[in-house]
């Protein structure tokens, strides 16, 4: 929607007078009034300048409001056109920027036609492509959502009913078992009980002859007192006897009620540690899109430079303190903000350089042996901790270490986008971990990478022992593989802003690229050029600047700074 602010003519506002503009100068980059137009119109130097209403310039869209033709860095007008760089430059940015650009085009012959190209009419087309799958893709992001909620929902089910069905089940089980004790308890009851009558009936019978036995005494005749203690000697002796009887059978062994819980459900308590598991697990997608035009047009759209055109060039190096010369470099990169990181295995250390290689501070130290790092995002850095199977995230602001990602598998290779963070085991296994939600999913059969890369989607690996170099899908499908004699045991892998991937190659004392598609490689640094057992390399894909951890002539470890 166009802006309702009505603009002023810049002269006559700089003279402190508030007319409305008519018309913009594209050269200038002014407004005009009426009066004013006419001698900008008029002038020798202005009057071939095009110029356009300013009703017009107002609806153009804000991002073209702010293109300037003048170079902000030096305020003078842009002239050329640099082909390496795809950025336009006026004379001074050549001398400070552009020096060793070889492909540099006068900006006119770049911008001759460019309304009346049939790129115009492509880009619209590109335009109306990339919204369509972008409606799509939406679409279908849409549908997923969906879907999970279903699953969600079958899962909660599943869950659910198995619940139930165990409760059912224990429930009979605890039934039958209280049955099986009160059949035994009422059986042991009323056996207990009729012998318990019966020795009451003897106790009885004794108790009233107790009773009667000083009355006998007294009053029973000599004949009647004879007599009587014959019945009561026969009484005695048969309780005795009962009695006896009673003792040597089991009659008097104590039975007592136990319960014996199975063992099988005791096991439950101590073997089952969960009540299931929550796998996420990835299949190829079905989205369906309108492939992407590959004729972009020639000048609107920068030409990737070729391998042969990727000449390094050394910047500087980092120094070292001095009582660090003994560090043993496995890994090093560099920070958006230019900054430089390396990874000391032999004290565990995080180390923090500037721009332009001084030694600022020690980020970290760690308990376990590190392996490789890499930039996640903000201000946080990964750091793979190899057999203990952890990665640790470390903040370099607060210098400490905020949060440890547990796995399955041991962590070796990490790379991350900003948004996925792929973590490498070396035996042909990797995790990607969503950095929003921390959630994990392993992606089986990319074969054994070490170091990992992630550009535009894909994961590129490197085994050290092989010569090998891997490109996949962030679904972990293969898409090429590229073997040459010139890659032996690499000891780091990254990529540059066009794609190209830059392999540290140890035994051979070179930095070797191979081409985006996995086609073909060039050696670019060798043992010619200062390279002596490269151990890690990464690029910043702004700035363009590369890093080669390595042994200088002294021998001691340090890593050089390279243009590319």
């Amino acid at each position: 929607m166009a802006s309702s602010v009505q603009k002023l003519c810049t002269i006559c506002h700089d003279d402190g007078i508030s007319n409305s503009a008519v018309t913009w100068c594209t050269d200038c980059e002014f407004f005009f009034c009426g009066e004013c137009d006419k001698t900008h119109s008029k002038s020798h130097l202005s009057k071939h300048h095009k110029t356009m209403s300013a009703e017009d310039y107002q609806k153009l869209p804000t991002f073209m409001k702010e293109i300037s033709s003048q170079c902000r860095d030096h305020k003078k007008k842009y002239e050329l056109y640099c082909s390496f760089h795809a950025c336009p430059c006026c004379v001074q940015c050549v001398t400070d920027k552009h020096t060793k650009c070889q492909d540099m085009k006068p900006l006119s012959d770049i911008l001759q036609q460019v309304k009346s190209s049939a790129s115009v009419q492509l880009f619209e087309k590109d335009l109306k492509n990339v919204k369509e799958n972008l409606d799509t893709a939406i679409k279908y992001m849409k549908t997923r959502t969906s879907t999970i909620k279903d699953q969600k929902t079958k899962a909660v089910k599943e869950i659910k009913y198995m619940r139930k069905s165990i409760n059912d089940y224990l429930d009979k089980l605890e039934q039958d078992l209280l049955d099986d004790l009160e059949s035994k308890h009422s059986k042991l009851k009323s056996n207990m009980a009729t012998l318990l009558q019966q020795m009451e009936q003897q106790a009885s019978q004794i108790d009233l002859m107790q009773s009667q036995f000083t009355k006998m005494t007294q009053y029973a005749t000599e004949l009647q007192m004879y007599i009587g203690l014959r019945e009561i000697e026969k009484t005695t002796s048969e309780t005795a006897k009962y009695i006896e009887r009673l003792e040597s059978g089991d009659n008097f062994s104590e039975r007592n009620l136990e319960v014996n819980i199975s063992s099988a459900l005791q096991t439950i308590l101590q073997d089952v540690k969960s009540f299931g598991d929550i796998n996420i697990n990835t299949t190829a997608s079905t989205l369906k899109v309108k492939a992407g035009r590959k004729d972009q047009a020639q000048h609107l759209v920068p030409n990737v430079p070729g391998i042969e055109q990727i000449k390094p060039s050394l910047l500087t190096k980092l120094t070292i303190p001095k009582d660090m010369k003994s560090l043993s470099i496995i890994a090093s990169f560099i920070l958006p903000d230019g900054k430089f990181i390396i990874l000391d295995q032999k004290k565990y250390q995080l180390l923090l350089f500037s721009n332009d290689g001084i030694f600022i501070r020690k980020i970290v130290t760690f308990k376990d042996t590190p392996r490789v790092a890499c930039f996640v995002r903000n201000n946080t850095v990964a750091v793979t901790l190899g057999p203990t199977n952890q990665t640790a995230l470390v903040d370099i602001e607060k210098n400490t270490v905020i949060q440890t990602i547990k796995l399955s598998h041991n962590c070796y290779g990490v790379a991350s986008n900003g948004q996925t963070l792929v973590i490498s085991e070396c035996n042909s296994k990797c995790t990607t971990v969503n950095l929003n939600d921390m959630s994990h999913t392993i992606l089986r059969g990319m074969g054994a990478v070490f170091h990992i890369s992630i550009f535009q989607g894909n994961i590129y690996g490197k085994n050290y022992k092989e010569s090998k170099v891997c490109c996949y899908k962030i679904t972990g499908e293969s898409l090429w593989t590229f073997e040459h004699q010139d890659i032996a045991t690499s000891r780091g892998l990254t990529l540059d802003k066009n794609g190209f991937i830059y392999i540290a190659s140890l035994e051979n004392n070179s930095i070797v690229v191979i081409s985006p598609d996995g086609k073909t490689s060039k050696t670019i640094l060798s043992e010619a050029n200062g390279i002596k057992h490269p151990w890690a390399i990464d690029i910043n894909r702004e700035t363009g600047m590369m890093i080669a951890s390595t042994y200088s002539d002294d021998n001691n470890n340090t890593a050089f700074i390279y243009k590319i």
